[in-house]
Parts: structure tokens; C-alpha cells; sequence
């Protein structure tokens, strides 16, 4: 197909960008994270400290407990609305409080995979109905996956849970605590990691390397080179041995600082989540994950047919057995109860009959009583 040469006004096809941007702009964007991680790696804090402000309240930590005797994981939603320069972003936010909690963590990954699985299916069923406006859109687009900084490596779990997340949504290894390791440890630890991701074969999200500008080739390439990040969570303001006040935590030895390259990786895990490849994580989900999984069911399964569910909540479980449980023993009471007025309304029909019989019998001998009368009373008229 040949070009058409146009005058060097042009006729406004360049303009459309501009109309892009100011769609876009009007429009915003939903955006949603998951963090994923055992309890007590600084999910709520790292949340807290990417975006600037309080989204996700801390817990009490002598309440954070309590909630194991339930043995289960479950999906906790925070939502937010965050606007800057005139540009919105509807966030949502997905923690998985209870995760990797137990000593046995035995399919602990199966309502993080049923939740990211349930979103795809909850748009697609969307997607299928004759009026599409306000479609609700809730499918993950990143999650965070964070790393207990043990020194050692990866643990079962870990391998577990990211080999069945990598194919489902854009995963990003996390070390949590990063404070809490040497410099060389820290390379060491992140190694490890890497090589058991290279071993298991696990998919990890790797941002677009390549540019026409070799500065941004460059930062992408720094990026990438950064994976597993290691980060370090604070929301508050410290002071520097230089005098100066930085988001950090503070210790004996010096200061930890959060966005200082030196010190953790939280600037370039940033830059990669927010600043420059939002929207590459929008993209590859819509492209690649939602599109695997409508594939797939589309495959399986016939138009409308409903998705079967491979997990059920062994706290719903036990709630329905107690409920099935008080409902047979409503039922049984109440089955006596009617038994009960049964046998009483056979007693009072049987003494109601007693009586009257009675009556009857009495009626029959006032009747023989009678008719003895009238006899009498005939004899002693013929006697006359």
C-alpha cells in the first residue's frame, strides 16, 4: 500500500495523541496491586510508603494473631483514589492476611489463585453481557510478592505460590527488611533467589528493555538489573548524620534511608510500578493474562456455562455445617414440639368423647326415665 504525501500543514491526523491524552486524562485509570507475603514483612508499610499516604491501616500486633485459630487465608480489599495533576487513579489495593501463617501452609496459595482467577472470570462474564457500560474492573495487575529476608533462599512455599502466580498475574519477587541484611548478604541472598527462579522455571514480570532514547534504555536495563528488589518501608521522617530530614529508619549504628539507592532498591521499584511502566502493567495484563484465561476457558467450557470452583473456604465450610447443624436441631425441636400438641389434641379429643358418651348416656336414661313417666301416668287415667 502506497503512502499519500500530504501538504506540510497537514490535515490534523497528528492531533490525535493530543485527543488520546485528553480522553485518558478525563477517563483515569484503575490500578490494582496485590501483596502477597507471610505477616510481619512491612506489606502495610511499603503500601503506605510507595504512595505517600495512609491507605492501609496498620494492625495491632497483639491482635494480629488471633485470627489463626481460623487456619485460614483471606482476601482483604482497601480502595483509594488517588489524583495528581489533574490525573486519577482509582487504586485497589489486595492483602492476603494469613498467608504462610501456619505450620502446615498446605494449599495456603489456593484463595490467592482462586481470587486473581475469579476477577478474569467476573470481567469476561461482564464482557458477555449485551449492555458492557460500567463494567467493574478488579483483575490484579501486579502483584508483590514479599520475601521473608532469612539469608538463605526461597522456602517450598515461596516456590509454590509464585510458580502458580507467575501465570496468572505480572509477579514481582520483593525482599522485605532489607535493613536487616549486610550489603553482601544481601547480594548473596538475591542470587540465591534468582537462581531458584531460573531452576523452577518461574515467570517473573520483565518491563521492555529497548528505546529510541538510550537514557531511558538505560534506566530500564538498571531496573531490570535490580530484581528480586529489596526495600525498606518508613513513614517517617528521620534525620541524617548530613542534617538532612529523609524518609528512613533510624539506628544506633546510622540511618537507613528509604530512597537512597545505596541503601535498598524502593526508588527503582517505584519508578518501575508508578513512573514508568504503569501502563505496560495494565497492557500485559489485559493482553497477555486475561487473554490466556479467556483462551483457556472458552476452550473448556461451553457460552454461559458456569465456572466450576475448585476451592472452597474451610471457614465458609465450617459456618455452613454449624448452620446446617442449628437448622436439623430447629427442625427436630420443632418436630417434637408438634408431636407434643398432637398427643395432647389426641387426649382432649379422646377425653371430649369420654364425655360425650357420657352426656349421651345420660340423655338416654332421662329418656327411659321419661317415657316411664308417661306409662304411669296413662295407667292411672284408665284406672279413673
Amino acid at each position: 500500500m502506497s503512502s499519500v504525501t500530504v501538504s506540510s500543514s497537514g490535515i490534523g491526523v497528528a492531533h490525535l495523541p493530543n485527543q488520546k491524552h485528553k480522553i485518558v486524562t478525563n477517563r483515569g485509570c484503575n490500578f490494582t496491586v496485590m501483596v502477597c507475603g507471610e505477616s510481619g514483612v512491612g506489606k502495610t508499610t511499603f503500601v503506605n510508603t510507595l504512595f505517600t499516604t495512609s491507605i492501609k491501616e496498620y494492625k495491632n500486633p497483639a491482635h494480629r494473631h488471633e485470627k489463626q485459630l481460623d487456619r485460614t487465608v483471606e482476601i482483604e480489599i482497601t480502595k483509594a483514589e488517588l489524583e495528581e495533576q489533574m490525573f486519577r487513579v482509582k487504586l485497589s489495593v489486595i492483602d492476603t492476611p494469613g498467608f504462610g501463617d501456619y505450620v502446615n501452609n498446605y494449599d495456603s496459595w489456593l484463595p490467592v489463585i482462586e481470587f486473581i482467577d475469579d476477577q478474569h472470570e467476573n470481567y469476561m462474564r461482564q464482557e458477555q453481557q449485551p449492555s458492557r457500560q460500567g463494567i467493574i474492573d478488579m483483575r490484579v495487575h501486579v502483584c508483590l510478592y514479599f520475601i521473608r529476608p532469612n539469608g538463605h533462599g526461597l522456602k517450598p512455599l515461596d516456590i509454590e505460590i509464585m510458580k502458580r502466580l507467575g501465570s496468572r498475574v505480572n509477579l514481582i519477587p520483593v525482599i522485605a527488611k532489607a535493613d536487616t541484611l549486610t550489603p553482601k548478604d544481601l547480594a548473596q541472598f538475591k542470587q540465591r533467589i534468582l537462581e531458584v527462579i531460573e531452576a523452577q522455571n518461574i515467570r517473573v514480570y520483565s518491563c521492555p528493555i529497548d528505546s529510541d532514547d538510550e537514557d531511558i534504555t538505560q534506566r530500564n536495563k538498571d531496573i531490570m538489573s535490580a530484581m528480586p528488589f529489596s526495600i525498606i518501608g518508613s513513614t517517617q521522617m528521620v534525620r541524617t548524620p548530613d542534617h538532612r530530614q529523609v524518609l528512613g529508619r533510624q539506628y544506633s549504628w546510622g540511618c537507613a534511608e528509604v530512597e537512597n539507592e545505596q541503601h535498598c532498591d524502593f526508588k527503582k521499584l517505584r519508578n518501575l510500578l508508578v513512573r514508568s511502566h504503569m501502563l505496560d502493567l495494565i497492557s500485559t495484563t489485559e493482553e497477555t493474562h486475561y487473554e490466556n484465561y479467556r483462551q483457556e476457558q472458552m476452550a473448556n467450557r461451553k457460552f454461559g456455562e458456569a465456572k466450576v470452583k475448585k476451592y472452597e473456604n474451610p471457614k465458609h465450610r465450617e459456618k455452613e455445617e454449624s448452620l446446617r447443624k442449628v437448622f436439623t436441631e430447629q427442625v427436630k425441636s420443632e418436630e417434637n414440639r408438634f408431636r407434643q400438641w398432637e398427643q395432647q389434641l389426641i387426649q382432649e379429643r379422646d377425653r371430649l368423647n369420654k364425655d360425650l358418651e357420657a352426656q349421651h348416656a345420660q340423655i338416654k336414661g332421662l329418656e327411659n326415665d321419661l317415657e316411664q313417666l308417661y306409662h304411669q301416668q296413662g295407667r292411672n287415667t284408665l284406672r279413673r
